[in-house]
């Protein structure tokens, strides 16, 4: 089917239809009385939205358009795609309309702060001696990371022993996008 109801011209109600053809105007038949007729397709309003994104310790203001009615929430992932700048896969951390808020549609939104998710930032700290150095290196946001698993950075070989998540807490396994910080063992 092809939306809930639409106005038959012939049964003169709304009715269920099919859709024959998609275009401008979408050809569509009804399924009580096998009228086919045009219906003109809705157009979609845009809204020129702002995005500023956080990537390490920068942050770039991005300008995406994204459908008016499009619901944004906190936490969700963004596809910024600025014909002007780069593409970039994020994160909402914040919303703002006339105040902050979790979730607002596009066109009641002033400003989207994002982190990118891509390319991010990890922290490691690897106990050495009795003492814990601290490593920062750069991974794929989908990577994942896993207690046990045994890693080399910065000339430190070490097994993760414990990984701490952004909101939730400590984990077994995360991707790198939702970690904070690593702690290792030497070996």
């Amino acid at each position: 089917m092809f939306e809930d109801q639409i106005f038959c011209p012939t049964c003169g109600a709304n009715t269920e239809h099919a859709l024959i053809k998609s275009g401008q105007e979408n050809l569509v038949r009804c399924v009580d009385c096998e009228t086919v007729h045009s219906v003109m397709k809705e157009r979609e309003r845009l809204v020129n939205l702002k995005v500023i994104v956080s990537k390490d310790e920068q942050s770039m203001p991005y300008f995406i358009n994204i459908p008016a009615k499009e619901v944004l929430r906190v936490g969700d992932e963004l596809l910024v795609d600025d014909a002007s700048a780069d593409v970039v896969m994020t994160q909402i951390a914040s919303i703002e309309t006339d105040r902050r808020v979790n979730m607002a549609p596009a066109e009641a939104i002033k400003t989207v702060w994002a982190r990118a998710t891509d390319e991010v930032p990890l922290k490691i700290s690897v106990f050495r001696n009795g003492l814990s150095h601290s490593l920062k290196i750069t991974v794929q946001g989908d990577e994942t990371l896993e207690m046990g698993e045994v890693r080399t950075v910065e000339g430190f070989k070490f097994r993760i022993v414990k990984i701490k998540l952004r909101d939730e807490g400590f984990v077994d396994r995360a991707e790198a996008k939702d970690i904070v910080r690593v702690w290792g063992r030497e070996i």
